[in-house]
């Protein structure tokens, strides 16, 4: 009989797992993606990341409904990856035994903080209850209970059981003859436990030191979670939570030296700034919370930061000195940042204010920084309807198909266009502002807050950062800054011996690229 029942197939199955994840359908827009593992479900495409929260969320209920309940035969789908998501690499090597699962079979739902996926298991209860974060949406079903069969005969004085099937603790009979009956569970008395707050799947310890860190913690997970049953969101607020759960968790790390918290600390700093970009975005960039939104040329954050990437590109590699050459660096760098080649008309190169573009278009094939197909007099004679192709061979991508730059043909033009618009600005031109000028305002647009005013922190812009961008001779510096804003580029313009405080004005907040 032994041998019979060892020789039976296992009959267990592996326990049920999918996840509904939401992404970024592209770039540049704030629609998104909801996908399913299950191969039967099409992915699905929202206008913003709440309708795809939303479409996600319903999408995982209904497989909820129209799924069975967990099976009493399924293996455990957390052991599959050796109960990876409650139990680390470190704590397995510090356990004295192996992690066993066990209990009943359920159904959990995990999900991460950012709402970004959903994932649904038939895992063990025990698995179930060492997971942090894991809620159990459908317990294990209780056994069907049988009809009740006739009672066995008793022998040899062993009482059978009762007619409605009671068990029995033992074989022996209770003294008045029949069964013994189980008897009632004690009542265990509920043990008091100290109240204590959690924040990021992290419980604070009710000791934790200084005290006033442990309020904080436990006031930020308070926030963070009304924050998630609020109606609609406020990204502003979100990021200011974020930059608190930085700071704290920073502390927290100093104060515990544990390591896990200080790259959540991190991770809170990164998610903090990107809030806060999505506000800027939303609002089309104006200040936070106040006056009314900026239609900006370059409408998000990652084109702003492209922008000041060429112009920190061309200050590192520009052929020539002088901030003609580097005007002229910059704009032909943004015609050909893509390919390393482009097309070019004279009125491109004749409408930046050069002194001799002719000059200056030699000197740079003469370097073989520029290639053109015929003379200097060739291309600034070329007009619209026969451009000239020209080539940038430090810009032509290597065999890997990588450029200098991370930003695509898409984003290329639109670049582009918006330093044609700054350094042909109408009044700009109608003063004959010379290149110096044209390349300041250029550098100024990219280095200015949400609200106009210049540098981080709107504390002014470092001189030494401002001639690694526009290399102009410092004596020439108080003209320029006179005659932008004699052009009503910039107001309240204050210019010391270590940087350059004011702000871009009204006028020209469209065109600039804030800084986050």
């Amino acid at each position: 009989m032994t041998e019979a029942v060892a020789s039976e197939p296992d009959e267990r199955v592996p326990g049920r797992r999918w996840t509904v994840r939401l992404d970024a359908a592209e770039r540049g827009s704030n629609a998104v993606r909801v996908t399913c593992s299950r191969p039967s479900c099409a992915p699905q495409r929202l206008p913003s990341p709440a309708a795809g929260r939303a479409a996600a969320v319903s999408h995982l209920k209904a497989h909820l409904k129209a799924t069975a309940g967990p099976r009493e035969r399924a293996y455990c789908a957390c052991r599959a990856e050796s109960c990876h998501t409650h139990i680390r690499s470190a704590d397995r090597q510090a356990r004295a035994q192996p992690w066993r699962c066990g209990g009943a079979v359920v159904l959990a739902v995990l999900t991460d903080r950012e709402g970004r996926w959903w994932q649904v298991l038939e895992c063990c209860s025990r698995c179930a209850a060492a997971t942090p974060g894991a809620q159990i949406v459908s317990p294990a079903q209780a056994p069907t209970p049988q009809a009740p069969t006739a009672p066995a005969p008793a022998t040899a004085g062993r009482p059978a059981t009762t007619a409605a099937g009671a068990p029995r603790f033992s074989d022996a009979a209770a003294p008045d003859g029949g069964p013994r009956p189980v008897p009632s569970p004690r009542s265990v008395p509920a043990r008091r436990r100290r109240t204590t707050g959690k924040i990021a799947q992290r419980v604070v310890p009710h000791d934790l030191q200084p005290v006033v860190l442990r309020d904080e913690l436990v006031e930020l997970g308070d926030l963070f979670r009304a924050y998630q049953q609020r109606a609609e969101p406020d990204l502003a607020l979100l990021a200011d939570l974020h930059e608190r759960k930085a700071r704290a968790f920073h502390t927290w790390a100093e104060v515990t030296g544990d390591v896990d918290l200080g790259l959540e600390a991190r991770r809170a700093e990164q998610a903090s700034a990107a809030a806060r970009a999505q506000h800027l975005q939303r609002v089309g960039g104006g200040p936070v919370g106040d006056g009314p939104a900026v239609a900006r040329l370059l409408t998000v954050p990652a084109q702003w930061q492209h922008a000041r990437s060429v112009l920190a590109h061309a200050g590192d590699h520009s052929p020539l000195p002088g901030p003609e050459a580097r005007l002229l660096t910059v704009m032909l760098t943004l015609r050909t940042a893509h390919t390393g080649a482009g097309n070019l008309v004279g009125q491109d190169i004749t409408a930046l204010g050069l002194t001799d573009p002719e000059a200056l278009v030699e000197r740079l094939t003469g370097c073989d920084w520029l290639r053109v197909p015929g003379t200097a007099a060739d291309l600034l004679a070329s007009r619209p309807e026969n451009p000239t192709p020209v080539t940038v061979p430090s810009l032509v991508p290597g065999e890997d198909g990588d450029g200098p730059f991370a930003f695509g043909k898409k984003v290329r033009p639109k670049l582009s266009g918006w330093a044609q618009k700054v350094v042909s600005d109408k009044k700009l031109r109608k003063a004959k502002a010379p290149a110096g000028a044209r390349l300041l305002a250029l550098t100024l647009a990219a280095l200015t807050l949400a609200d106009g005013r210049l540098g981080p922190g709107g504390r002014g812009v470092g001189l030494e950062s401002l001639a690694a961008w526009c290399p102009v001779d410092p004596g020439e510096l108080p003209n320029l800054v006179d005659l932008l804003s004699a052009a009503d580029w910039v107001a309240e313009a204050a210019l010391t011996d270590t940087c350059l405080t004011g702000r871009l004005t009204e006028r020209v907040l469209p065109l600039t690229c804030p800084l986050l």
